[in-house]
């Protein structure tokens, strides 16, 4: 049978994703947010390179920023989260499911050598846990 310790984050990631680059216009990457539904995205260099994550938090102080300024204008990179943590496609899902629980991300990029590959959630942990029982 099957077990989180037994599953690898590169079963459950999305690898279908929404990327923004860091010269972007942030309202550009809010737009693509919300059009996709999704609650933040990686940031990545002309080489495909991590370089960043944006998120609804960063956003939201974007807005706060707005309240004051009727203009809200710059690029990704002035606003993007820069430390990031990221994980491996072979961790198992036990690993992501104790790096979830100690800390308060939603999501976390999966990064391969220095090459981003995928993006994994709670919710798709969640998923796993829900097939396993």
């Amino acid at each position: 049978m099957a077990t989180l310790d037994s599953l690898r984050v590169r079963e459950y990631m999305s690898t279908k994703l929404v990327t923004f680059t860091p010269d972007m216009d942030v309202m550009s990457a809010i737009n693509a947010l919300v059009t996709h539904r999704i609650a933040g995205a990686p940031v990545l260099d002309a080489a495909g390179k991590l370089v960043g994550m944006l998120s609804e938090r960063d956003c939201l102080t974007i807005g706060l920023t707005a309240s004051q300024d009727t203009c809200i204008a710059g690029p990704v990179s002035q606003f993007m989260a820069t430390k990031v943590v990221s994980v491996d496609p072979e961790a198992t899902l036990m690993q992501l499911a104790a790096m979830f629980v100690s800390a308060s991300y939603r999501r976390y990029p999966v990064v391969q050598g220095d090459q981003l590959v995928g993006l994994i959630s709670r919710s798709d942990v969640l998923r796993a846990i829900n097939t396993l029982c």
